[in-house]
């Protein structure tokens, strides 16, 4: 049994993710409003600390920004979120990005197709988990296997989810003690969170390996003002009961921000009832549910030591245990009898980073030092019994992984003549993947270094053309050496409202240590790592154009991307002869084994219709194939629309809808024929989704939703089930 456990658990962790079985910084700086040509001072944070504006007095926050509407600036933007336009009647918000640039920019200054979630959005379609927030967002496909806590990846642009790299507040957070080092979304909750940017094409010239698909940027909302504790109480479908509570505010010089959550769900029964027939599946197995308990904590701290030098320090803490009963378990329902095996998994994760950030010469030059460290334990075993009588696996499998990083850099401000980035990082990560089991040991413990420095200049000309160009080198003690680039115009066409943009870039992805290096042995079977394995590397570009009308309360556009991919890396097997065996040993390994190519187009719209009704939709279109053997990369849906609107109908009362559509796609099977990569096909499905929220007073707001209104019964990936109709409610006191 112990054969059959490693098998279908690596086959699980590498199904979801896509693989193939076979502030803190930027510059306190003066600047010229690009439509009234005043100038102004701004401060904003990169990579999660925080600048204090000097001419108000007065904490500013992340993603901080101007405003652009030619009137003065009276505060700075709260953290995260986008910049509101002073006035209701002036259209739509301008849009703020920090991932961009590394310093913070207009949206619409930048030739990188960005998308900015902010707190506001998040808060109003009540969105709790990070999986469910991104779902919604144009370029992206998430995939989780079954309820919240399940196993989650997230597919940007066609590419496989570990070409995506995430970060909150500065720390690079993909996972190392997985087998493909993607980053796992399942237990991240969005309490807490100020804003997310989403950052497609390849940014290895800025962010390094990883993101050679694009960038996920999650930044901690920042505390100001007095002193303001929440507690928000949630309950409802598949026995969810929620808490959250926290204080923001500052005094002083000290500013804080800490939120503390717990989030339970029971019952949610994740198998489809066609795979139960097929595995023949006893009563207590039709009616075996999971169960998810997950403790986050998530912290921003800051201090003005001076008034142009600050320190900062972010921290998330999770600690989680999911219980499942899922597919794979049913499969044995010979060997189990009338037994239910459930798999257990205990993840316990932290992020801390610091920072220490210095604006000289007036703002001319503005630098940031950091230091963060994460840490990942993650625990599998199972409880139960077989038929027979024996245990199931007592013996946890243990993956581990450590990442340490000390990054710095520094922005020059030339004023008329655009800004100069220079900065360096340096990486250290480590894992450890072991097992009690005594009779089949299994223990890998692996690490390596990476050096890398990068620079950019970014400037524009005449307010008409604006541009980005930035090139990076990455020295790695594993993998060896690579170099990437990235260049990045947009035009304004002067008044028409019509923005032109393109980018160019290279991008790679690193062989995991996991992949590298792992050693696995048990009876009939090995894993084993490839130390020759090279770096998966890309090229892509992308072109589009927007354009604003109506007083820019309606924007709408349109981007074609196309990318290519070299040394796909993806898992192998072969039988290799044994004495004494008829059927030989089985070897799980990995290989650089082919090419893709991944096209397409990401459209959106959002028409402000009145100041208290506004409507968002986003359309992609994706096409995603290995060019080697042309078929279809799995996990990759060609179609995906999501629409959204929101209405305020009275003060203090808002309701907000939204409609998600996905189409099919090609997956791997879990009945049938069980070695072929492809031949199951994803049902295509849509989803309607209400929330409602009211301000009853300043102390008390109470607010409802209803996920999956219709009931749809669907699958994503294949053989994984995703909550039907549910029903939620609760208040949220403040002061």
């Amino acid at each position: 049994m112990s054969f059959f456990r490693c098998a279908l658990t690596t086959s699980t962790i590498l199904a979801v993710t896509g693989l193939s079985v076979t502030g803190a910084q930027a510059a306190a700086s003066s600047a010229t409003n690009a439509r009234s040509g005043k100038s102004f001072t701004h401060k904003a944070a990169i990579s999660g600390s925080h600048l204090k504006s000097r001419a108000a007095g007065r904490v500013a926050t992340d993603n901080t920004a101007p405003a652009m509407s030619g009137q003065s600036v009276a505060a700075p933007a709260p953290t995260g979120r986008t910049l509101v336009s002073l006035s209701p009647s002036q259209g739509l918000p301008e849009v703020v990005t920090v991932s961009a640039l590394r310093r913070p920019i207009r949206a619409d200054d930048v030739g990188s197709s960005v998308t900015v979630v902010t707190e506001e959005q998040i808060a109003t379609q009540q969105r709790r988990t990070l999986p469910d927030i991104l779902a919604r967002q144009p370029g992206l496909n998430v995939v989780r296997s079954g309820g919240f806590g399940g196993t989650t990846s997230i597919f940007m642009r066609g590419a496989n989810a570990n070409d995506v790299k995430v970060r909150i507040d500065g720390m690079d957070i993909n996972d190392g003690s997985s087998a493909s080092n993607a980053f796992d979304a399942g237990q991240f909750v969005t309490d807490g969170i100020g804003s997310i940017e989403i950052l497609r094409g390849p940014q290895s010239g800025l962010y390094g390996a990883d993101a050679m698909a694009g960038v996920i940027d999650i930044n901690t909302k920042q505390g100001q003002g007095r002193f303001k504790p929440f507690v928000r109480i949630e309950g409802g479908s598949y026995g969810t009961f929620n808490q959250a509570f926290g204080a923001s505010g500052s005094s002083g010089r000290f500013h804080y921000n800490v939120v503390l959550s717990h989030y339970r769900m029971d019952g949610f029964h994740e198998i489809p009832r066609y795979i139960e027939r097929y595995n023949g599946a006893n009563r207590a197995q039709r009616r075996a549910g999971d169960r998810n308990d997950n403790r986050s904590a998530n912290v921003k701290l800051g201090y003005d030591v001076t008034h142009n030098f600050d320190l900062g320090l972010t921290a998330r803490l999770i600690q989680a245990n999911y219980h499942t009963f899922t597919s794979y378990d049913q499969v044995f329902t010979p060997y189990n009898g009338d037994q239910l095996i459930r798999d257990q998994n205990t993840q316990n994760e932290a992020v801390v980073r610091g920072t220490a950030h210095l604006s000289s010469f007036d703002g001319r030059f503005d630098q940031v030092l950091g230091l963060g460290y994460m840490t990942n334990r993650r625990r599998y075993m199972q409880d139960g019994r077989y038929a027979d009588g024996d245990p199931a696996m007592t013996d946890p499998d243990y993956y581990r992984s450590t990442r340490l990083k000390v990054d710095w850099h520094g922005t020059v401000d030339l004023r008329k003549f655009g800004t100069v980035l220079v900065g360096a990082e340096h990486f250290h990560d480590s894992i450890n993947v072991s097992t009690d089991d005594p009779t089949e040991p299994v223990h890998t413990t692996a690490g390596m270094d990476t050096t890398a420095g990068y620079g950019q200049y970014e400037g524009n000309w005449n307010h008409i053309l604006y541009g980005a160009a930035n090139v990076r080198y990455d020295a790695n003690s594993r993998y060896g050496n690579h170099v990437t680039w990235r260049v990045a115009p947009a035009i304004h066409v002067p008044n028409t409202g019509t923005i032109i943009k393109a980018s160019a870039g290279s991008g790679f992805h690193a062989p995991s240590l996991y992949q590298l290096f792992v050693n696995q042995r048990g009876a009939g079977w090995a894993e084993e790592g490839n130390a020759n394995l090279k770096a998966e590397t890309m090229i892509g570009y992308d072109v589009g154009v927007e354009q604003k009308l109506l007083h820019d309360k309606l924007r709408f556009g349109a981007t074609w991307y196309d990318n290519k991919v070299r040394n796909l890396i993806q898992s192998s097997a072969y039988v290799m002869p044994a004495a004494g065996s008829a059927w030989g040993d089985y070897i799980y390994s990995f290989g650089n084994v082919g090419h893709a190519r991944m096209y397409g187009v990401e459209a959106f719209l959002d028409w402000k219709a009145l100041d208290t009704l506004s409507f968002a939709l986003n359309y992609t279109w994706t096409h995603a194939r290995d060019t080697d053997s042309d078929a279809l990369l799995q996990r990759r849906p060609q179609h995906k629309f999501n629409f959204n609107t929101t209405w305020s109908p009275v003060k203090d009362f808002t309701l907000s809808g939204n409609i998600l559509y996905t189409s099919g796609w090609r997956d791997y099977p879990l009945v049938g024929e069980n070695f072929c990569a492809t031949c199951a096909k994803g049902h295509g499905y849509f989803t309607i989704d209400l929330t409602a929220n009211y301000k009853i007073n300043r102390y008390i707001s109470v607010f409802a939703r209803a996920d999956n209104l219709l009931n749809r019964q669907y699958e994503n990936p294949v053989g994984y089930l995703q909550p039907g109709r549910a029903g939620y409610g609760g208040f949220t006191l403040n002061y």
